[in-house]
């Protein structure tokens, strides 16, 4: 009589399964939690700041936010002529905040070496009557790391949207304020106490990034739009490093907003890298309206963004 006991299996990662891209000397892990990128590096030099295999993302490390980016004023709006109320999930701010795909898994449809493309159907859920499917391709080439989300809505109902992204710009191990920052953007937004939006006002002071300027004392959690954008279309955020390298994100012109974070005030990650989140609206766009995407049944929406070491 056999009475071996079978061995406990290893438990899985909090990010899920792991799927590692190659393409030359980068390196990128993309997460079945949340299409995350868990790590991207170029040459052994992180351009996203890491987070580990057996941790949870701590801070919404490279997610995929949707179906909306950024905060939703105490987690209520309107839609299709009836209020509905999501879980607020930042109840400091009294917000709920970016979106409902963060936690998800997300199931691979096509992996390559360099190349993964996952996708998440969105299920109707108490205060989010609509559903949608989103697919996320992560691509490395020469250029860099490449990403296109697309998203349709597959049910009943037009619904409101927005897109946006969550990497954190690795400083290559210095310090935030020995490093400097650059933003293509003309428009600063300003905000209440609780980071949700009041308006806009042309850059200046602190908030004029178009030229570089060092991090030293900066303390930004703050979105701009007026994008202003290079020959290619590309709309850049550029962190430079001592080291003389620059992390850098893009987005062409499916996208006109950021928002860039120091991280002065997250507990335990303070000033550990820059966020620099390409978005397709600001924070409160269900209630405000302002670019808000409204997706038909069988609409269909598509964004592009990427990253690289310059």
């Amino acid at each position: 009589m056999n009475t071996e006991i079978p061995a406990t299996p290893a438990p899985a990662p909090p990010s899920g399964a792991q799927h590692h891209l190659v393409h030359g000397d980068q390196r990128a892990t993309v997460v079945e939690v949340g299409a995350m990128v868990r790590e991207y590096s170029v040459g052994g030099r992180d351009v996203f700041v890491p987070f580990d295999l057996d941790e949870a993302a701590p801070v919404f490390n490279a997610a995929v936010l949707v179906p909306w980016p950024n905060r939703l004023r105490d987690g209520r709006y309107r839609a299709d002529g009836a209020t509905h109320q999501v879980a607020v999930s930042e109840p400091d701010r009294g917000t709920a905040l970016h979106g409902l795909a963060c936690w998800y898994r997300w199931e691979p449809v096509a992996v390559t070496d360099d190349a993964v493309t996952l996708e998440l159907a969105l299920p109707a859920q108490k205060g989010w009557p609509f559903q949608l499917v989103t697919t996320v391709t992560y691509r490395l080439s020469d250029a860099g790391l490449g990403v296109e989300v697309r998203t349709r809505n597959v049910g009943a109902g037009t619904a409101p949207y927005g897109v946006g992204f969550h990497p954190w710009l690795s400083t290559g191990g210095a310090p935030l304020d020995e490093c400097t920052v650059r933003l293509d953007a003309t428009t600063h937004v300003t905000v209440d106490d609780r980071l949700l939006p009041t308006g806009t006002e042309p850059v200046a002071g602190p908030y004029d990034l178009r030229e570089t300027r060092t991090l030293a004392g900066l303390d930004l959690d703050d979105a701009w739009t007026g994008a202003t954008r290079d020959a290619d279309g590309l709309s850049w955020a550029r962190l430079g490093c001592p080291d003389g390298r620059t992390a850098a994100v893009w987005m062409d012109d499916s996208m006109d907003c950021w928002q860039v974070c120091s991280a002065d005030h997250i507990a335990g990650h303070e000033r550990f890298g820059l966020a620099a989140e390409p978005m397709s609206c600001v924070a409160d766009a269900f209630n405000t309206g302002d670019r808000l995407v409204l997706l038909a049944p069988g609409d269909e929406h598509t964004v592009r963004w990427g990253a690289t070491l310059l």
